[in-house]
């Protein structure tokens, strides 16, 4: 079933959505060569208590840490540790969420640790504008399957990968609700977005070939050849005439 959230719930929405977003703005201070994952981790932990909130990710089907934090050829749910330190040239995705007044919301973003090469910078560069062009196809009315082919056809034409094993989701009262929201389709095909839907859109592209595979911890999820993964992700709600960002300030 996919919820429609009336306007006060998705105001509570996007106040959890705030403090997904500011704890980004917290985070990125400290990623820098040296830091471990873990120290990162618990900082993520620790502010969204202090904001009144409650780590999504911390338990959920058992995942053992604050938020995931997948570095390089690991595309989503890497588990922090106090032996995986943030190397010059990494590329780090945060992907935090927030349970606030019984609402989720969810925002990935990746980074640059110091210098990367010039691959990173146009995975990095090109994975966010794929974020931003699907979201551009968002109004009441339209099919879902738009905002999946406008990604899939941006990132094609810049020659990453998509990974079409993991999906954006509906996101409010559940961390993952339906409905499922690809990176790859055909345009005029999926269901009707309404307004008051909340979705996570969220490209996970790859510099190379876009098979992926599951390490043996069963969570984290790399590139079969080893190539680097980025991921950025709003929490969105859908109005008539466009789209809110509720993972934004």
């Amino acid at each position: 079933m996919v919820n429609i959230y009336s306007d006060d719930e998705i105001k509570i929405i996007k106040e959890s959505g705030h403090i997904t977003y500011m704890c980004h703005q917290y985070l990125k201070e400290y990623l820098h060569p040296g830091v471990t994952t873990k120290y990162i981790d618990d900082l993520a932990g620790e502010f969204i208590k202090e904001q009144g909130g409650i780590p999504s990710c911390l338990g959920y089907d058992g995942f053992p840490a604050n938020i995931c934090i997948s570095i390089n050829d690991e595309v989503v749910h890497g588990i922090a540790s106090d032996d995986v330190i943030l190397k010059e040239g990494d590329i780090v995705t945060l992907d935090i969420c927030t349970l606030y007044k019984g609402y989720h919301s969810d925002s990935a973003w990746s980074y640059p640790i110091g210098h990367i090469n010039k691959q990173k910078e146009h995975l990095l560069h090109h994975t966010e504008k794929a974020l931003f062009t699907g979201l551009k196809e968002i109004k009441a009315g339209v099919p879902l399957g738009n905002i999946s082919a406008r990604i899939e056809q941006y990132a094609t034409k810049h020659g990453l990968g998509v990974v079409r094993e993991l999906v954006g989701h509906g996101v409010g009262h559940e961390l993952h609700e339906e409905p499922d929201v690809p990176n790859y389709g055909k345009y005029n095909t999926g269901m009707i977005l309404q307004a008051g839907m909340v979705i996570a859109v969220e490209p996970m592209l790859t510099a190379g070939k876009r098979n992926v595979e599951i390490l043996d911890d069963e969570w984290t999820i790399v590139t079969e050849d080893g190539s680097p993964s980025a991921h950025f992700e709003h929490t969105i709600a859908i109005r008539e005439d466009g789209y809110e960002i509720l993972t934004g300030e």
